[in-house]
């Protein structure tokens, strides 16, 4: 059986960014024949467990198969989000008994959801890696938001592993409140330490041909060029706002216990403590 298509067509350098599900190109008959021929492929080579069916598409809404990927993917909790199914215990459930505990039938796909990819990474500079040393994170919250991480502060992001930071999903009851929701956590995110495609992906979410849902996977190398994502989305005053925190609570763990404002005098500085230094 088969549990509903993802769209990912936001790419850059070939890989993904920003996932969603359902697509805002298939209409129900689409859908269903894509979702049979997925069936069937898995079929006809005896495939168990899950897998992940890719298709292409082209201008006249043909589509082609393009490969089959034997796993969950990065994007899987669109999925999870839309069909309340846990697909990670599906698994093990299907290794442990053989079983599915459900129908085609019974799979009821509701509302809409996105994730958007947080790599480490410059997106102005042709999305090269930014290595460094995550000196500050602000997660977003609330309703419909979910995020999925593997890191915290202090970590460091190295150029021998991907530059994956995390993966921020939404959930809509329909697309428009999915991508209301993931402007505002977007906004939310705050990271001090390297590059992040954050900006990014607030850029995509607000282009009118996005939002509209009218793109293929050209429309990073069409629609990117020559933008401005900080002075479009006031990243620098979230990181000057970050850092501000950052020194703020250092600088509390450095302060003598007994010790007031007026106590600091200009040779035992906090700034000094810290190791800075005055240049002229």
């Amino acid at each position: 059986m088969h549990l509903g298509e993802r769209e990912c067509s936001i790419q850059r350098r070939h890989q993904k960014v920003i996932e969603e599900s359902p697509s805002p190109l298939l209409d129900e008959k689409m859908r269903r024949q894509m979702g049979e021929a997925a069936v069937e492929a898995a079929r006809s080579c005896g495939y168990t467990n899950a897998g992940t069916i890719e298709f292409i598409v082209d201008k006249h809404r043909n589509f082609y198969f393009l490969e089959m990927n034997t796993r969950l993917q990065v994007e899987h909790p669109v999925t999870e989000m839309v069909t309340g199914l846990d697909l990670v215990r599906l698994q093990l459930e299907i290794a442990a008994s053989g079983q599915l505990p459900f129908t085609q039938e019974q799979i009821v796909r509701r509302g809409h959801a996105i994730e958007c990819r947080v790599y480490a990474e410059d997106p102005e500079n042709n999305f090269l890696p930014s290595i460094g040393t995550l000196k500050y994170m602000q997660r977003p919250g609330g309703n419909g938001v979910r995020e999925d991480s593997g890191v915290g502060e202090g970590d460091a992001i190295s150029i021998y592993y991907d530059p994956m930071i995390a993966k921020l999903i939404t959930w809509g009851r329909d697309r428009d409140e999915a991508i209301r929701r993931m402007r505002r956590a977007l906004h939310e995110y705050e990271i001090v330490g390297v590059r992040t495609t954050i900006p990014f992906c607030l850029w995509v979410l607000n282009h009118a041909k996005f939002c509209a849902g009218e793109f293929d996977t050209h429309f990073v190398q069409n629609e990117f060029r020559d933008v401005s994502l900080l002075a479009r989305d006031g990243q620098i005053d979230l990181t000057a706002a970050a850092l501000a925190a950052v020194l703020h609570r250092e600088n509390q763990a450095l302060e003598p216990a007994n010790s007031s404002p007026s106590q600091v005098n200009s040779t035992s500085s906090l700034w000094k403590l810290r190791g800075w230094k005055q240049t002229r």
